[in-house]
């Protein structure tokens, strides 16, 4: 065995100088279920693979399950009967939910120090994110903020861009409403491709970083507190849709090729969807330059919407963690923070500052061009439930599209959402 593949070894195992041990003892499996798919499930499984090919002493298996609500649903019933993986790709935005329900067992100081794991290796706010009540129980992997997409084509013709081909600055909501006239009416394309029918959660996004922006708060003292401000809002993004600006009631595959297929000036989305950029652009089907900005500032700053994808431990009841499983999750985790400009390079911001901060990440295009939006980003409020296909976000999307195709006013869209949102806001937390 070569020296650092036998260092590696009886670091992960714990057993330095053990040598023959090391060299016979087969590997330790942790396996890990995850949400991710499509372009992020392949990142995530090439580092999976070059961490299996880097060491002999962990071996990680990666399932993936389906995203949203029922990929939680079996985590949690997994982990209360005691039969789930040893690592778990969550939301932060679920966190409350998860480790207030004890489906997730805390990772303690001592063992992120032994995993040369340490808080002020990551952004702040994913750091103070990844923390219930006092106790660790995630470590981020990145931030996946909103952001605005738009055709340097159809946007040039509009004449919204700068002298060096850039989106000239938009601030507040008025200028942000006249660039989507503006691309309609001087290129007969749409001026913003956004999901919008029913079950789609773009309008909870932006109606959020909206909310944000005013320093409106969504909820406070248990009870809603949004106001007149959350109808407002609303009224305002509809009006995009009546007035022409952008089509209503496009699901997400139909809006996302509305964009990429040169139909709209400007699309309103997550950074998941660069990699379709650079990856059509690169084999010259595109057939348009495209750039990427912050979503701009639209009131007192410019708060956007973001989630994390983050790792945890799943709490399985009466089948405690192992330590050698605890240090081979562990020392995987520790792995892709480190190894994390790949999942950079899948549009993410990094959460592991060393990576996020470097020069090579500052260089990567396009994500410098909205690397700023970090800096402003917003989560959905703590609470169990709230966050990632949670049932708060799930009553949103039923109700709030049916304001931008028409179907309901802006003010019976939000009334029938808090009606039914409200009851969840008195209910007691539970204990799965």
């Amino acid at each position: 065995m070569q020296r650092r593949s036998f260092l590696a070894t009886s670091t992960l195992l714990g057993m330095p100088g053990a040598s023959a041990l090391a060299q016979t003892r087969a590997p330790v499996e942790i396996r890990m279920w995850t949400l991710l798919s499509g372009g992020d499930g392949a990142r995530m499984q090439a580092l999976v693979d070059a961490f299996n090919a880097g060491q002999r002493a962990v071996r990680v298996v990666s399932t993936t399950l389906k995203w949203g609500e029922p990929f939680y649903t079996k985590l949690i019933t997994s982990a209360v009967v005691g039969a789930g993986p040893e690592i778990a790709t969550v939301h932060l935005s679920r966190l409350p939910n998860l480790a207030g329900g004890g489906v997730l067992r805390p990772i303690l100081d001592a063992e992120l120090a032994a995993a040369g794991l340490k808080g002020e290796d990551y952004f702040p706010r994913q750091w103070a994110k990844s923390r219930y009540q006092g106790r660790n129980y995630a470590i981020p992997l990145d931030m996946h903020p909103l952001v605005l997409y738009y055709n340097k084509t159809l946007a040039g013709k509009a004449g919204l861009l700068d002298g060096a081909g850039r989106l000239a600055p938009i601030e507040g909501f008025e200028a942000l409403t006249a660039a989507f006239r503006i691309a309609r009416e001087r290129t007969g394309r749409a001026g913003l491709a956004m999901e919008a029918n029913q079950s789609s959660f773009a309008i909870w996004r932006l109606w959020l970083s909206l909310l944000a922006q005013r320093k409106v708060p969504l909820i406070e003292n248990g009870r809603f507190a949004y106001g007149s401000a959350g109808v407002e809002e609303l009224a305002k993004v509809s009006a995009w849709f009546s007035r022409g600006y952008a089509q209503a009631g496009l699901n997400y595959p139909a809006s996302t090729s509305q964009f990429m297929g040169g139909g709209a000036a400007f699309m309103l989305n997550g950074v998941w969807e660069v990699p379709e950029l650079v990856r059509t652009t690169r084999q010259r089907t595109l057939g348009f330059d495209y750039g990427i900005a912050p979503l701009p500032r639209l009131y007192q700053d410019a708060s956007t919407w973001t989630d994390s994808h983050a790792f945890a431990l799943p709490a399985n009841e009466g089948r405690p963690m192992a330590p050698d499983k605890l240090r081979g999750a562990l020392a995987f985790v520790a792995y892709v923070s480190r190894n994390s400009m790949g999942w950079a390079e899948g549009g993410h911001v990094p959460a592991y500052r060393p990576v996020a901060e470097s020069a090579q990440a500052r260089a990567l295009m396009p994500n410098a061009e909205y690397a700023a939006a970090a800096q402003n980003v917003v989560y959905d409020p703590d609470g169990w439930y709230m966050g990632a296909a949670g049932p708060v976000e799930s009553m949103a999307s039923k109700f709030m599209p049916g304001a931008l195709s028409g179907q309901l006013t802006p003010f019976e869209a939000m009334r029938m959402f808090e009606t039914d949102a409200a009851r969840l806001l008195r209910k007691a937390p539970p204990r799965y």
